[in-house]
């Protein structure tokens, strides 16, 4: 499927509604935006636990910034409790930040330092971190 550019009025448009959610990638093709934790991500779905160093203080107290940790898939987000570390997508960005509320079958994720980033379905979910090494 070829996606064509739109032209520089619509997507100033777009932008202002808040639906560009991508980058131009040339003149005649768009790409999607790949975040830190795509790699990662793209692992946990095949099921494979992952390792790595986050960097950021927004997780400060629980996570400092270059800490490894170890993040796991999760099969059944019904075991999900609030205060659980989670590596997840919030309107299109990716976090491994808390969940601070569960309503239902949505997930509130915000980070350490009382921020919010917003609400998910269990789909937006991929690993919870289970361990924290310095």
């Amino acid at each position: 499927m070829k996606i064509t550019p739109i032209s520089e009025e619509e997507e100033r448009k777009r932008a202002r509604r808040g639906a560009a959610r991508q980058r131009r990638y040339d003149e005649e093709q768009w790409k999607p935006i790949v975040g830190w934790a795509s790699g990662h991500i793209a692992k946990l779905l095949e099921g494979k636990t992952v390792h790595f160093r986050p960097r950021g203080h927004s997780m400060k107290g629980k996570i400092d910034s270059g800490s490894l940790v170890t993040v796991e898939p999760l099969d059944d987000k019904s075991k999900l409790r609030t205060g659980d570390i989670v590596l997840c997508k919030v309107h299109g960005r990716e976090y491994l930040h808390l969940v601070k509320a569960i309503t239902g079958k949505r997930y509130q994720i915000g980070n350490n330092r009382g921020g919010t980033n917003g609400w998910i379905r269990a789909n937006g979910i991929f690993g919870l971190c289970i361990k924290v090494e310095k």
